[in-house]
């Protein structure tokens, strides 16, 4: 079995992690890994908490880092995940961008070895959107809120992904 954890950036000041930040991505790193693949958002305050984590990076990509306006309109963030497992179900631009997500994941699946795992790093609504992508039949009614920072999903993978479970932070 892989597995791939989804996480949404540490605190941040603008663009970049505030201090506070730096210390939280550092705690959750000492606690997470280690990770054969490491891919982030082209933003810097993504690939900051991942070097903040101790993991270096091995890919940016501009897919982890923005929806536009189509999904924000009919999908903004923050939801709980089963909001956005709702919407997907109906179709339109947030299931197509929730499908070019599952996508992506499961190349990073295939790059890594049997019982080994990857790390993804991007932004609140591309946490949940990728998720929910990626297990469009799972029951996500039990997690009742959106990711706050540092937090994500912990999935599973057997030739497609087959669970999860949910990554809290208590701040």
């Amino acid at each position: 079995m892989k597995i791939l954890e989804i996480r949404r950036h540490s605190i941040r000041t603008g663009d970049h992690l505030s201090q506070t930040g730096v210390t939280l991505a550092r705690l959750v790193g000492q606690n997470i890994g280690p990770f054969d693949r490491v891919v982030t958002s082209t933003l810097p305050r993504a690939l900051e908490t991942a070097l903040a984590m101790g993991f270096a990076v091995d890919e940016q990509n501009e897919l982890l880092s923005t929806y536009g306006n189509a999904v924000e309109k009919e999908a903004p963030w923050p939801q709980p995940f089963g909001v956005y497992a709702e919407i997907i179900r109906n179709g339109g631009p947030a299931a197509r961008y929730a499908h070019k997500l599952a996508r992506y994941y499961a190349g990073v699946m295939e790059y890594i070895s049997e019982g080994r795992s990857a790390l993804a790093i991007n932004h609140g609504g591309v946490v949940e959107l990728g998720v929910v992508g990626c297990l469009p039949e799972f029951d996500f009614s039990s997690w009742s809120e959106p990711v706050n920072y540092c937090e994500g999903a912990r999935l599973y993978w057997e030739n497609k992904f087959i669970r999860a479970e949910v990554l809290r932070v208590n701040q």
